[in-house]
């Protein structure tokens, strides 16, 4: 896929990150997550980062400056709504044809930027299922970025559990939805928080 079919999944994915964010309410910042080793707090830092700080750095070929890596966005109140306007700049940063050209430095290993974009919008919509499933939300993707994601995750599933970034794949029915297959692929119970929610 190049950037003309990807920039607006990677916009769906975006506004439905930045709607799930406006949903975390202060008091379940605490709280357990999808993800074992991360509490919301933790989780929320990780996903505004990279998918949105992050995403405009991979279109620029910037590195992530060390005061952003260490910071806690959350300790902001209007964290949200600071997080919906960085991804709106990520978002506009890929509009340009050109972004999705050449390669993407992550660290001493060069990636095709197509794929770089895949992966971080891969991140935003696990991550928004993470963290809405964490607050008592529901994410809402189509099931074109469903697949989209589904196709990154078994692409990638072996590496990212290599480095720890995935669990043990998780049992789902052969009629499991494209995203649940997607969930399920990297390590995530897809009825997680269901009955809480």
């Amino acid at each position: 896929m190049n950037g003309y079919t990807l920039h607006p999944l990677m916009a769906h994915a975006a506004a439905e990150a930045a709607r799930i964010a406006r949903g975390v309410r202060a008091e379940q910042l605490g709280g357990p997550t999808p993800c074992a080793d991360f509490d919301t707090r933790t989780l929320v830092n990780h996903w505004v980062l990279y998918t949105s700080h992050g995403l405009e750095r991979r279109a620029r070929r910037e590195p992530l400056p060390e005061d952003l890596v260490a910071r806690d966005f959350t300790a902001d109140l209007g964290w949200a709504g600071a997080y919906a306007d960085q991804l709106d700049r990520a978002v506009a940063a890929w509009s340009d044809p050109a972004v999705w050209e050449g390669e993407v430095d992550l660290g001493g290993m060069t990636i095709p930027a197509a794929s770089v974009a895949q992966m971080v919008i891969k991140e935003l919509v696990l991550h928004g299922w993470d963290v809405a499933r964490a607050t008592g939300q529901q994410l809402v993707v189509d099931d074109e970025l469903a697949r989209l994601v589904l196709g990154v995750v078994e692409e990638h599933a072996e590496t990212y559990r290599q480095y720890g970034g995935f669990a043990t794949p998780v049992p789902v029915p052969a009629t499991a939805s494209s995203l649940d297959r997607a969930l399920a692929a990297s390590g995530r119970d897809p009825r997680w928080g269901r009955s809480a929610a």
